[in-house]
């Protein structure tokens, strides 16, 4: 019996001794990835620290090429210009000022006119559509970041980091949104301009280059709508300016995500 017990302490020893053997590298191994991590963090913080431009960012990648907060800050600046360079093509596609310069260079003939007044219609079918338009462009680009991303992190801080990579798309988004509205209610106003135009025969336009109609209620109507005309093209430029600082704005909001 004394053996039997001697034995059985013997293998309890032996179960803790491996037990003990195994549990400590990883302990050790967890501690040391946390110390890691919080490494990163503070060398990250460090470099961030006096970041002012993109071009900082790439030289303290070659500096901390191992640093994954800089890589994942490097990531999602390279999204803030892809989204902006998207929204950017996409708002050329029908240039408000290029179809203003088509009845400020001289009164066209009524075919021109009317032509101009096609080319206005199809400006607001495409300016209704910028948003989806914008979404088709966007989802790949994300989609492109994500799998970038999970190659850098996983779990819970791949999630922190797309939630927010999303709400980055989501201000520009918002934009987009604005943009289109202002620019609907421009091309719809800058239509009725042409269309009283073209329906008038006796429209005269002098050497100041003031148009002229005969009937005051027409003149009272091509008014109101140039009117509404250049206030949005005044409110378009305001969010052309919103845009390119909003993209500038971006670097600072990520170095204060890697500080967070």
């Amino acid at each position: 019996m004394f053996r039997d017990r001697k034995s059985t302490w013997l293998a309890v020893a032996l179960f803790c001794a491996i037990a003990l053997f195994c549990l400590v590298p990883l302990y050790l191994l967890g501690d040391l990835s946390r110390f890691q991590q919080g490494h990163a963090v503070k060398e990250s913080q460090a470099a961030l620290r006096d970041l002012k431009n993109p071009e900082q960012l790439e030289q303290l990648l070659k500096r901390y090429p191992s640093n994954g907060i800089l890589k994942l800050v490097a990531l999602a600046y390279k999204d803030a210009t892809a989204i902006d360079t998207a929204a950017l093509g996409l708002l050329r596609e029908r240039d408000p000022d290029e179809l203003s310069r088509r009845v400020n260079e001289g009164l066209s003939s009524r075919s021109d006119l009317e032509a101009l007044g096609r080319d206005l219609k199809a400006a607001e079918d495409n300016a209704a559509g910028l948003e989806l338009h914008y979404d088709a462009l966007i989802k790949p680009v994300r989609d492109g970041i994500e799998r970038d991303a999970a190659a850098l992190e996983g779990g819970d801080n791949l999630a922190t980091f797309m939630a927010a990579i999303d709400a980055q798309h989501a201000q520009m988004k918002a934009l987009i949104s604005r943009i289109s509205a202002v620019r609907l209610d421009y091309f719809r106003a800058y239509e009725k301009c042409v269309a009283l135009m073209a329906r008038e025969n006796d429209v005269t336009k002098g050497g100041t280059g003031q148009i002229t109609f005969r009937l005051q209620v027409q003149a009272d109507s091509y008014n109101e709508a140039a009117g509404a005309t250049a206030a949005g093209a005044k409110r378009l430029i305001e969010l052309e300016t919103e845009r390119t600082a909003l993209t500038r704005s971006q670097l600072d909001k990520w170095k204060s995500w890697a500080a967070g």
